[in-house]
């Protein structure tokens, strides 16, 4: 299963360098990074989850979130395991802090992803779960394969990639969701064992940089980064840096992992951070984890009709043409859009990939 790793060279030590993510993890020969799933083996550094995944599933695009990215659509989402963030209020840390390669297991190559893509109907294939960073070259040749079937592709993840490998990665996705888990560099010392700034370099990158469709996911933790004045900072350099038109998801912590004694984020907190970004001037502003039909809705930047309504991850009503422009002023509302049909739903379909002969 171990896969040839991109992105690595050689110390004067003898040691090897991982170049994949500003962790830098210098390895000796067996040795594993911080990730836990990139490893030193006979002189190179191996990705040992190549076409190995914790489970396949069909989601509603809006669960990644991406609120502009062909809504209504299904997305096959798909990750490994292992991550290169150590986040003590990791929402998914059965998969994310496993270091239980048997909890692996199902198994599809690249195109065998992308075929049961297209056979399901999804418009996309999404790297989810986990960080698909740590698995760069699995995901790349999966995304390579869904572009070869005419489909879409989406990165869920914290963005916490070097200069060096993120024109790899970033090349083969049309979509990326963000976590841009608070707005200090002590939250993401504290709590995440990384560094903000990377996040904020990958962020401006993206943006101004590549043609992938960006939006942006905040997880609201009580007492940690959910004050008006780090709020208010984090709206301000997303309006100033990145542009008003960024959409930009405020969700709900639940008690889990290293955190369990924390209380649930209130549907109130997250309104407030609703308010505070659209004080500073982001056009697109969401609640997640919720129901909360207002913090779902998008609205024309134009006339200020709702143009999507949803309640968490249902869309209620649909009023753009088969460009994203409103069907009442005719504005175009900013992402990637094509003919809206039935929507998906909030369904959420676990799929077993069969093997090809």
């Amino acid at each position: 299963m171990n896969h040839p790793g991109r992105h690595w060279h050689r110390l004067d030590d003898d040691r090897i360098q991982c170049d994949v993510c500003p962790r830098y993890c210098k390895l000796h020969e067996g040795q594993r990074g911080a990730c836990f799933v990139r490893m030193r083996e006979a002189d190179e550094v191996v990705l040992t989850t190549y076409g190995r995944s914790s489970g396949f599933c069909i989601d509603p695009i809006e669960k990644k979130p991406l609120n502009h990215f062909y809504p209504g659509t299904s997305v096959l989402s798909f990750g490994t395991a292992g991550c290169n963030l150590a986040c003590k209020f990791c929402q998914n840390w059965d998969i994310s802090k496993s270091r239980d390669m048997d909890r692996l297991m199902d198994q599809a190559s690249p195109d065998e992803i992308a075929r049961t893509a297209e056979q399901w109907g999804c418009q996309s294939v999404a790297f989810t779960y986990n960080d698909p960073v740590i698995f760069l070259e699995y995901a790349v040749d999966a995304a390579k394969a869904a572009h070869a079937r005419g489909l879409k592709t989406v990165a869920v993840t914290a963005g916490y990639i070097t200069a060096e490998a993120r024109g790899d990665f970033y090349s083969e996705m049309d979509a990326a969701n963000v976590d841009l888990k608070g707005f200090t560099d002590e939250f993401y010392v504290k709590l995440c064992g990384a560094h903000l700034q990377p996040v904020l370099d990958t962020l401006k990158w993206l943006v101004h940089e590549t043609d992938v469709w960006v939006e942006i996911t905040t997880l609201l933790i009580p007492g940690q980064n959910d004050s008006d004045e780090e709020l208010t900072a984090l709206s301000r350099w997303v309006a100033k840096e990145l542009g008003t038109e960024v959409p930009l998801h405020f969700t709900a912590f639940h008690p889990d992992f290293k955190m369990p004694d924390t209380p649930a984020t209130p549907p109130a907190t997250l309104s407030r951070a609703r308010k505070i970004a659209l004080g500073e001037g982001l056009k697109h502003v969401y609640t997640g984890n919720v129901h909360d039909t207002e913090g779902g809705t998008t609205r024309c930047t134009g006339c200020g009709t709702p143009v999507i309504r949803r309640d968490w991850y249902e869309i209620l009503d649909y009023a753009l043409d088969d460009h994203g422009a409103c069907l009442a002023c005719g504005t175009p509302l900013a992402g990637r859009f094509g003919h809206f049909g039935r929507a998906f739903g909030a369904r959420r379909i676990p799929v077993a990939i069969r093997r090809s002969a």
